[in-house]
């Protein structure tokens, strides 16, 4: 083998050097292509991220500080009194009107029985209000009669009087011819003396009628104002004993407690043999039906937000295989800090704006309530769209 063929056979074999320009040139290129690339990449995820943020989340505002909501009814008792029974258990659903709680209702029973007798009793009282009257009247007549006999006698009396001095007169006159005797004399002044007092007397009789007419009047006026325009169904004395035997029905009816709402029970605090007031919390009930969600969502969120728009709720009770649709009823009159039972002092001190969140009420599907119910407390996560 000759000297050139080994000679080219060993520089065949030597490695290529790296700084030759074709390599540069590949490195240059691919680099370029890298840069290219990664721009081309961040290209598409901005427009992606603005095609996002323009047509779809500018268009929708999400809060998962919502929590499921519901007028809860308190159970409380009217009246007061022991408990004999109690029929409802925590987490047992019920209708409005189901029996509840049973108070004993012995000592309601004899109330009852004391208001209807009273109610007897006054009833009878009126009606003999009623009679009396026709009694007052007849004695008024009879009284109108009595002084008009006694107005009869002084007349009389005074016509007697008047008799008895002319008799007098004359008799005088004839007495100093000697006409007419000593006697007869003492006779006429006599009478006259007698016709005075019987004058008298008929005008006290006549005085006394006249009296008893005005008493006797006096007295039917007086039973008369407390019948008057009335009958005995209708007298005030009568309707308040009727509604004090109401009121009495009515608290014996209350002995029996019962549901005001459809609903879920729960917190029980009723034991049968305990003593319950009027007014204390047996139970609650949570109408699961009629619940509804207060979405807490953050100020800066709420400028598209308007009542009766439509809302997409999941929970994490069923995740996200069970979504609820739902709308916006309105917004609260305030935040959460507003109604704190300490609310922050912002006025004093070194203060640092925080974000505030305000609740929003939404209103959801009764039909999706009914398939999937949810419990008062639960977490939700809402999405509205403000793009209507």
């Amino acid at each position: 083998m000759s000297s050139d063929t080994i000679a080219a056979e060993q520089d065949a074999n030597l490695p290529l050097d790296d700084n030759s320009p074709d390599d540069a040139t590949t490195r240059t290129n691919k680099r370029k292509r890298l840069f290219l690339g990664l721009g081309a990449a961040v290209l598409i995820l901005s427009g992606g991220y603005w095609a996002y943020d323009y047509f779809i989340a500018s268009r929708h505002v999400t809060t998962d500080n919502a929590y499921v909501g519901a007028n809860v009814a308190q159970v409380t008792p009217l009246v007061g009194g022991p408990v004999l029974e109690v029929l409802a258990e925590d987490t047992v659903p019920v209708k409005r009107g189901d029996i509840l709680v049973r108070l004993d209702d012995t000592d309601a029973r004899i109330a009852l029985a004391r208001a209807e007798a009273e109610l007897a009793l006054t009833e009878r009282r009126v009606r003999g209000l009623v009679a009396t009257d026709g009694g007052l009247g007849a004695q008024v007549e009879a009284r109108v009669a009595d002084q008009a006999r006694a107005d009869a006698q002084l007349a009389s009396a005074r016509a007697d009087l008047d008799r008895a001095r002319i008799d007098l007169e004359r008799r005088e006159a004839l007495a100093s011819s000697g006409s007419v005797s000593g006697e007869e004399l003492s006779s006429a002044r006599n009478a006259l003396s007698t016709a005075s007092a019987n004058l008298k007397a008929a005008e006290a009789e006549r005085a006394q009628a006249a009296a008893n007419r005005t008493a006797a009047i006096g007295t039917r006026n007086a039973n008369r104002v407390l019948i008057d325009n009335t009958t005995p169904g209708t007298h005030p004395e009568v309707l308040a004993a009727r509604a004090a035997r109401d009121q009495a029905r009515l608290n014996l009816d209350r002995m029996v407690i019962r549901a005001p709402i459809d609903g879920v029970v729960s917190r029980r605090q009723v034991q049968p043999g305990q003593r319950v007031q009027a007014g204390a919390m047996l139970m609650l009930i949570v109408p699961t039906h009629a619940a509804y969600v207060d979405a807490n969502f953050k100020e800066v969120q709420l400028e598209k937000v308007r009542p009766g728009q439509s809302v997409t709720l999941t929970s994490d009770l069923y995740g996200g295989k069970v979504e609820y649709r739902g709308t916006v009823v309105g917004f609260s009159g305030g935040t959460g800090s507003a109604f704190a039972v300490v609310p922050a002092q912002n006025a004093t001190g070194n203060w640092i704006k925080v974000v505030q969140r305000l609740p929003v009420r939404i209103r959801l599907d009764p039909k999706q309530l009914a398939e999937h119910p949810l419990q008062v407390g639960l977490s939700m996560t809402a999405r509205v769209d403000v793009s209507n």
